[in-house]
């Protein structure tokens, strides 16, 4: 038996851009992205806060240390600039790994700077921007 659990969450980013032309996808500044263990093309789930849409597209790595999250696409008619999400993703535990197991979490403020970060139980495997 597997169970399906948090991986990992940024919580209450503000959409800073948002592009109807674009392919598709929800851009995230690669640091933040990273930081959390999100892999660039990872399936997410995105609630916003502001509007309650919740949808599922991939994450797409933005310019590292600029605060970008950009909705692409169809998203971009789910949000607008400023509304605050969270983007969640989810992997697969066997239930002896789901016992230990701790989402990485990070919150950030109305600039997308970090206000919270809590580590979660396991280290990248890439390594961060900036380190």
């Amino acid at each position: 038996m597997e169970l399906t659990l948090l991986k990992s969450k940024i919580h209450r980013a503000a959409v800073t851009g948002a592009s109807v032309d674009y392919e598709g996808s929800l851009t995230i500044s690669s640091d933040l992205a990273q930081l959390v263990g999100l892999l660039e093309y990872e399936k997410i789930l995105v609630g916003n806060l502001t509007n309650g849409e919740r949808f599922e597209t991939y994450a797409i790595y933005g310019e590292p240390e600029r605060g970008i999250i950009e909705l692409n696409g169809a998203t971009a008619h789910l949000g607008k600039i400023g509304d605050r999400i969270t983007i969640m993703n989810f992997a697969r535990y066997t239930p002896e790994e789901a016992a230990v197991h701790q989402p990485r979490i990070v919150v950030l403020d109305e600039k997308n700077e970090i206000v919270r970060y809590e580590e979660g139980d396991s280290t990248p495997t890439f390594k961060i921007v900036g380190e």
